[in-house]
């Protein structure tokens, strides 16, 4: 019997392109919608695929205020205009109140 060590058969190569805790994207699909602003704010969540974990916060917060401002926007913007009452609608039609 042998108090020695066995030395390792082989040693395990490691890929040094490939490190496990680097930042990996997620390949979410992201659908433009069609509103320029939106779709910005979309595109910038890829950032967060190129950044560590705690880098995310800082990105999902951008985008959840451009998407609030967006959003807070299209309330300012003024609408079609309300159509105009042609009578008053609380005031029975003259033709109402006569019997015949």
């Amino acid at each position: 019997m042998s108090d020695a060590v066995p030395e390792p058969s082989q040693e395990v190569a490691v890929d040094p392109e490939h490190d496990p805790a680097a930042p990996a994207p997620l390949n979410v699909v992201r659908t433009p919608t069609g509103d320029p602003e939106v779709d910005a704010r979309l595109e910038r969540l890829g950032d967060a695929d190129h950044l560590a974990t705690d880098g995310h916060m800082e990105v999902y917060e951008d985008v959840h205020r451009g998407l609030r401002d967006a959003l807070t926007a299209l309330d300012a913007r003024p609408g079609p205009p309300a159509p105009s009452p042609s009578h008053d609608q609380r005031a029975p039609s003259p033709s109402y109140g006569t019997r015949s």
